[in-house]
């Protein structure tokens, strides 16, 4: 008797899941980056008004 091998769906599916992962934690580091430049914009504005 031989053995059939299952469909390679699983893998595929992991490679999707881990896609989705990449992309969303791509999509995070840009947000936080975003907003630590906002923040430090935001200080120096702050900095240079309380010096006039």
């Amino acid at each position: 008797m031989e053995r059939k091998t299952p469909p390679t769906s699983k893998p595929q599916k992991a490679l999707s899941k881990e896609d989705r992962l990449k992309a969303a934690l791509k999509a995070n580091m840009g947000r936080r980056k975003a907003q630590a430049k906002a923040r430090a914009a935001g200080q120096t504005e702050a900095e240079s008004k309380g010096q006039d």
